[in-house]
């Protein structure tokens, strides 16, 4: 003790302030280098298409240099949450030590220079014989052995902040930083510092109120936030209600992580895992050709799962700040290694909304949403079973949405293609609904309800586009799925299509998805009902 209490006493910490500012910056400047690459570099790359046997080889070489850069970055992130906290502790100790020591000095004690508290004589010891003296000598000691408690306690504090910070730095696998595949060795180490910074994994929201969720994200310091995300990125992502940036960051970390352990096991890969690795190497092909793009055309993660047949949630522009937001739902068939096609849909729904609104799309955003189990061409089709499964999955999301919007009140639409159409009219009928202003259903066979009025939206803000050949809902509404909003009994407003075909909706220049960005715009659909 003698050596260490010394020691904690005269500690100047300016050596420690300065090395977590150093390590900062080098996670600042790693950062920085990961997303330069990406948009200068390998996103180019992508958006041009370059193919070939050197394309194959170059950009594997390249990503996974910005794969180490990423590791890099976390684990020089890691140090410095390592070092500041330590700092944090050993300068609380300091403080508890000398105030134990300045305390004991005013009482009247001598603290020696090996930290012990010599007992102060209240009597002259000549004295000694008289009966009082051992009273008064006692009274005046009394306090002695909490002083002395006090000093050991914080001296054994700082050893224990000291001899667990060095365990947890000496922990941070330095090979990482050279493998492509260090990312989940990095969060294995973020948990371990999350844990001595006082991080909690249980303090993170269980997801079933993203208004909670968004409350406990602005509470954090951007340190806890950091950490967070460094440690807990698969939970943070998939918070409804923190922001689309965070989202996208956490989400973009743990599908790293996920190709890499795909690629290491490729050859011994089964059939599932195989279908999910293509998948994900298709979204993040998708993903990083954005990386170019104008800001308002860049994409956000907003999760991804590979459960059953995959599940994926896109946004085409930063939704927090959109003053009209669109979340499409896509129907049957749809699943993780088909889904840049609902990227493709939610794009071409944000050029034609931007088509109508002062920005010209920038102050669009239009989401393409697969976080259920999407019915295949079975009888799942004609069951509400998959939209009553996930029903509160889609509430929860919309209502997320309004608790991480950024400013006043975005206009919000939810469209619904085929059984997504199902999709909306079950999440939308039940609980809190979708807090939606407007609903699109094109091609639907059944919103799962009977009337319009039936659903939270107001009836005259739904609206249904339904082409006359339409097999879809020709053959299947009015079945299994709830009276056929295409009926004018129905309560909903026609909306005009001039395409045809159950997919058609979206086709270039038509008047279908000319209508449907009006409405995501906030104004009205033009041209003739249909008959």
């Amino acid at each position: 003790m003698t050596e260490h209490f010394a020691q904690l006493m005269k500690q100047d910490f300016a050596d420690l302030d300065s090395a977590v500012g150093s390590w900062k910056k080098l996670a600042d400047a790693l950062s920085q280098t990961q997303t330069g690459s990406g948009r200068r570099v390998t996103g180019p790359l992508h958006k041009a298409g370059w193919t070939g046997v050197s394309a194959t080889y170059g950009l594997e070489a390249m990503e996974a240099t910005e794969s180490k850069l990423g590791t890099g970055r976390t684990n020089a992130q890691l140090i410095a949450t390592t070092l500041d906290t330590l700092n944090t502790k050993m300068q609380a100790a300091q403080r508890k030590l000398r105030a134990a020591v300045a305390d004991a000095e005013a009482a009247g004690h001598t603290v020696r220079d090996d930290g012990w508290v010599e007992s102060k004589q209240a009597v002259d010891p000549k004295y000694h014989n008289d009966p009082d003296y051992a009273d008064a000598q006692r009274d005046a000691n009394s306090g002695l052995g909490g002083f002395r408690a006090r000093i050991d306690a914080a001296v054994a504090e700082a050893e224990a902040a000291s001899n667990e910070g060095a365990e947890v730095l000496r922990q941070i696998d330095p090979f990482d930083l050279d493998k492509r595949y260090g990312g989940a060795h990095a969060q294995e180490d973020a948990a371990r510092v999350a844990a001595f910074a006082g991080i909690d994994k249980k303090d993170i929201p269980d997801g079933t109120d993203p208004q909670r969720s968004a409350d406990w994200w602005k509470g954090l310091d951007e340190e806890d936030k950091r950490m967070y995300l460094a440690a807990y990125p698969e939970q943070v992502g998939g918070l409804d209600g923190l922001p689309a940036t965070t989202r996208d960051q956490a989400n973009r970390t743990v599908l790293d992580m996920r190709l890499n352990d795909y690629a290491q096991r490729e050859g011994d890969l089964g059939y599932h895992d195989r279908s999910s690795y293509q998948g994900l190497q298709k979204l993040k092909d998708r993903m990083d050709k954005s990386d170019t793009a104008p800001e308002h055309k860049q994409l956000h993660l907003l999760g991804f799962s590979t459960e059953g047949d995959g599940r994926a949630i896109v946004s085409v522009g930063n939704p927090d700040k959109a003053a009209h937001t669109a979340v499409s739902v896509p129907g049957t068939d749809n699943q993780l290694d088909n889904f840049t096609d609902s990227i493709d849909r939610a794009e071409k729904l944000q050029d034609s909304a931007g088509e109508r609104t002062p920005g010209q799309g920038k102050d669009v955003a239009v989401i393409a949403w697969l976080d259920y189990d999407a019915p295949e061409l079975d009888l799942g089709v004609v069951t509400p079973g998959r939209a009553e499964d996930d029903a509160e999955t889609l509430r929860d999301f919309t209502h997320g949405l309004r608790a991480s919007h950024e400013g006043e009140r975005t206009h919000m639409t939810v469209v619904g293609h085929s059984y997504g159409s199902t999709m909306v009219g079950t999440a939308d009928s039940g609980g809190q609904g979708l807090d939606t202003d407007d609903m699109i259903v094109v091609g639907s066979p059944g919103l799962n309800v009977d009337r319009a009025d039936q659903l939270q939206v107001s009836p005259s803000r739904l609206w249904v586009g339904a082409a006359p050949d339409d097999g879809v809902v020709n053959w299947t509404a009015d079945k299994t799925l709830g009276e056929n909003p295409a009926d004018p009994a129905f309560g909903g407003q026609q909306m005009y299509v001039d395409t045809s075909g159950h997919s058609g909706y979206w086709n270039d220049d038509s008047q279908s998805l000319a209508n449907q960005g009006r409405i995501i715009a906030g104004k009205q659909p033009e041209g003739a009902p249909a008959s």
